[in-house]
């Protein structure tokens, strides 16, 4: 019997590496390719802010739909570096619309594996415009290895985790929150 539930414990063991090895850990949280966008940003402990964000704006349904999306994912610490206020001001129920704006200007219409917006930027000889769900447009570069996000206001996110298959999409976290011009 102890060895039963021995080996049956190393074998969760092993398949929760298994799946963890597969997409990186997001908020200390495995993330897993069968679940959509909302079913593992709400794991991550890095991304309650963008859930609740996303649960305000009424983006729920959409951001569980077929897709594929990429979404561009600010972390809280991307979201606390807005001047003191914005996020609260952003959830109350008659800032729905800019709320929604700013989100949607996250997400974009593919299903972009950091390889292929590496190889869009280098084709463009550094630099890639990449329009939004929200209309927005913004310039993707990399930097050191590194994907960088431009918003319209000049502003620059990083990308610090890449890659995190969905079954809708994909998912990069950012450390900034890209903003629209309103």
């Amino acid at each position: 019997m102890f060895r039963t539930s021995l080996l049956a414990t190393a074998l969760v063991a092993t398949l929760a590496t298994a799946a963890s090895a597969e997409n990186p850990m997001v908020g200390g949280a495995a993330m897993f390719e069968e679940k959509n966008i909302v079913e593992n940003a709400m794991n991550s402990k890095d991304h309650t802010t963008l859930v609740a964000a996303v649960k305000a704006a009424g983006l729920v349904e959409t951001l569980q739909g077929a897709g594929p999306f990429t979404v561009f994912a600010p972390t809280n610490d991307a979201f606390a570096a807005l001047p003191a206020g914005t996020v609260d001001k952003l959830l109350e129920p008659g800032m729905k619309d800019q709320l929604t704006k700013v989100l949607t200007c996250h997400v974009v219409s593919a299903n972009a594996m950091s390889d292929a917006i590496n190889k869009m930027v280098m084709d463009d000889g550094g630099m890639h415009k990449v329009k939004t769900v929200g209309g927005c447009e913004f310039t993707a570069k990399a930097d050191g290895g590194k994907i960088m996000i431009m918003d319209e206001n000049g502003g620059m996110a990083t990308v610090t985790i890449a890659d995190v298959k969905q079954s809708n999409g994909v998912i990069h976290v950012i450390d900034k929150v890209l903003l629209p011009k309103m």
